[in-house]
Parts: structure tokens; sequence; C-alpha cells
């Protein structure tokens, strides 16, 4: 009898849990102390991505991708954004 009465509060309980930490966390960023990845965010990606395979997927590619290095020459060569032009070398083509 106490497991069920457990599990039928167990869901509520943790949304409104969910909700309490949500509301925590908005008030703590508008006054400028908490920065990051939110815990009420983490915590809503890991509960779907225990129903949902390919969540665990995507939070696993988002991980990969987060690792990587961004190199600065990566682009296309002779080409400034900022500066709005193209320079084109002998070399380069």
């Amino acid at each position: 009898m106490h497991v069920e009465t457990a599990l039928m509060l167990g869901i509520p309980g943790m949304t409104l849990l969910l909700v309490a930490v949500g509301g925590y966390e908005i008030v703590q960023k508008r006054r400028g102390k908490r920065s990051g990845t939110p815990l009420a965010g983490t915590y809503v990606d890991e509960v779907t991505a225990l129903f949902y395979g390919t969540k665990r997927m995507e939070l696993e590619h988002r991980d990969s991708t987060s690792m990587m290095r961004d190199e600065e020459g990566d682009g296309a060569p002779g080409v400034d954004l900022d500066g709005r032009r193209i320079v084109l070398r002998r070399e380069d083509l």
C-alpha cells in the first residue's frame, strides 16, 4: 500500500519541485547571482532522455560538439567579414 502511494505522489511531487527550482533560478538570474546551465533545464533534459532515446543521442552529440575546438582559420581564405572585403592572393587560388 505504501508503494502505490509513493508512485501516485511521485510524479506530481517531482513536477512541483521542478517548478519551484525553476522559479528560484529565475529569481537568482534576475539578481545576477547565477550563470551557467540551469538545474531545471538539466533535469528536464534527463527526464526526457529517460523516455525518448533520441533525446539521449542529442545530449551526447551536444556534449561532444561542445568539446571540439573552434579554429580561427577554418573560414575561407582571404575573407574578412568584419571589414566586409575579400582579398585574393595568387597563392590562395
